[in-house]
């Protein structure tokens, strides 16, 4: 993984994975028509979720024993079959990967309310380049 990104989680002190989780990658896959991007993988793999400030923007990340059960209970994995949602930003919308016909990854934001791909916003081209852009103070808006 790069250190641009392991730098970021020292930075804002994510919580080490310090045991397996019950949950796997492979159970998550399950649920997708894609495979979730390498940077998303280390981040599942060695951390669970935070729930902070990073620059502007809060964002509660979700544990991989989180994000399967998050998506079924919003309805994603039914509504938005090219799209997993990662986590929230605690305003009433939510964070996720969205993947085109195109194999092309994003990073969006999105509200619950309305389960709509023309409502995704794009806040990063990859989940690195997501966290990188707030640790630089980009705003969503």
């Amino acid at each position: 993984m790069t250190e641009e990104l392991k730098e970021i989680f020292r930075k804002y002190d994510f919580p080490k994975r310090d045991e397996n989780s019950s949950v796997e990658i492979e159970d998550i896959q399950v649920h997708l028509k894609f495979d979730l991007p390498e940077d998303y993988i280390f981040y599942l793999e060695n951390y669970f979720g935070i729930d902070q400030f990073i620059g502007a923007e809060f964002i509660k990340l979700w544990s991989l024993d989180e994000i399967i059960d998050a998506n079924l209970e919003y309805h994603i994995f039914e509504k938005l079959p090219q799209t997993l949602a990662i986590g929230t930003n605690g305003s009433g919308e939510f964070i996720g990967i969205e993947f085109d016909d195109d194999n092309v990854v994003k990073i969006i934001l999105s509200p619950f309310i309305d389960l709509n791909a023309k409502y995704h916003v794009e806040i990063g081209n990859s989940f690195t380049d997501f966290l990188d852009r707030l640790d630089k103070g980009v705003e969503w808006f």
